[in-house]
């Protein structure tokens, strides 16, 4: 999935051969879902998590998004990472739940998301992972700002099972770096200590 800017919180849907196009309310495209990417481009084959394709990988791309009749291409410019580190500055409990948390969580350079999360684990002072409004996760699933219990909430709180992490733990709770990780720099599983 390649997410563009302006995405909307429920996109409209156009499938053409490998890809689907996904459109905000303007009718603008926000994002290109990509099937078999592994045999469309070979040499993304192997990489985990996030994946950010190189200058070659995205001029494939634009030539499988042309030849599919798509005219909205791909910029080498807006390869830039959705899940980050971010830094817990606050956590409140939710006035109308009893296991919700709303968070203030810093994802870089003083930018800060309020995120409402619902892992046992969460705190104030916490190193974590961020999934930013127009996150792509390991399975598939789209981060779209919303609502939870008429609380805005922008991006998810990840845990490493929801990042497909080997050897996650079983048990609930978000994924706590260590505190000297750096805050706002795209995450990669080599910072699991």
């Amino acid at each position: 999935m390649v997410l563009l800017q302006n995405a909307s919180d429920q996109p409209e849907v156009k499938a053409v051969g490998n890809v689907v196009a996904l459109y905000n309310a303007e009718g603008e495209v926000s994002g290109y879902n990509f099937f078999n990417i592994k045999k469309l481009v070979p040499s993304i084959s192997g990489k985990k998590g996030q994946v950010f394709p190189t200058d070659s990988e995205i001029d494939q791309l634009n030539a499988l998004l042309f030849d599919c009749g798509f005219t909205t291409l791909l910029d080498k410019a807006e390869n830039r990472p959705h899940i980050v580190t971010g830094f817990v500055k606050t956590c409140v409990d939710h006035p109308d739940s009893d296991h919700l948390h709303i968070t203030e969580v810093e994802v870089a350079d003083g930018k800060v998301l309020q995120i409402v999360c619902g892992a046992p684990n969460i705190e104030a002072g916490q190193t974590v992972v961020v999934a930013t409004p127009g996150s792509m996760m390991p399975d598939g699933t789209c981060i779209w700002p919303g609502e939870l219990r008429g609380v805005p909430s922008s991006g998810m709180i990840c845990s490493a099972k929801e990042l497909h992490l080997e050897n996650a733990p079983k048990e609930r709770g978000i994924l706590v770096l260590p505190k000297e990780t750096q805050i706002g720099v795209p995450f990669t599983a080599s910072m699991v200590g």
